[in-house]
């Protein structure tokens, strides 16, 4: 009989902790159960939807066209203090800026098999999608500053200027070697990179 009631112990031990340790499914935006969506998205092509925000003048009288992406634990509405410049000084630089959630973070649905090379290809099909035009700008802040090197060696034709803030760069896309050929052939496209400090 004590054998029994230490199985059933031990067996409703293993449930419980297997039912603690295992996570509940995605509640992803816009599905049933789900968070309701506040944010304009964008459908990609594989069916994923991108959410994003826009700051600054109008698309069509912008003089410089960024897209912004953002650090590790944070979402499209984390843009640097964008937000807190005055009317004059945004219309003086005339710069439409967007920032979006990166897939996972936010509204825009996650992506599994997510690479360095899907990403800068969803900033790319971002830009199409806001009529950005044939170049454009791109700043990472942080972690976001990954992107910048996906883009870098992925979109290259597609960006004019691209600047990683306080961003990694030992990431998994590129060797040290192979950052180092991307730095020396798109020197130009780079304003600046700061590193990771411990």
């Amino acid at each position: 009989m004590q054998k029994e009631i230490k199985a059933a112990l031990l067996f409703g031990l293993v449930v419980w902790v297997y039912q603690a340790t295992n996570p509940p499914p995605p509640k992803i935006c816009g599905t049933p159960g789900g968070p309701p969506i506040t944010a304009p998205r964008i459908k990609l092509r594989d069916g994923r939807y991108l959410a994003y925000k826009e700051h600054g003048v109008s698309r069509e009288t912008a003089k410089y066209k960024i897209i912004y992406v953002h650090g590790f634990a944070s979402m499209r509405h984390n843009t640097m203090s964008v937000e807190k410049l005055s009317p004059e000084v945004v219309e003086e630089l005339g710069f439409h800026l967007v920032s979006f959630d990166r897939p996972g973070y936010g509204e825009s649905d996650p992506h599994p098999k997510r690479t360095p090379e899907s990403i800068a290809l969803d900033i790319e099909e971002l830009a199409d999608h806001l009529e950005f035009g044939s170049r454009f700008y791109v700043m990472g802040f942080s972690m976001g500053g990954q992107v910048i090197w996906g883009c870098l060696k992925y979109i290259p034709h597609r960006s004019l200027l691209l600047t990683a803030t306080s961003g990694p760069v030992d990431i998994a896309c590129c060797s040290p070697c192979s950052m180092a050929h991307l730095l020396v052939e798109h020197s130009e496209m780079v304003s600046c990179i700061g590193s990771c400090s411990p």
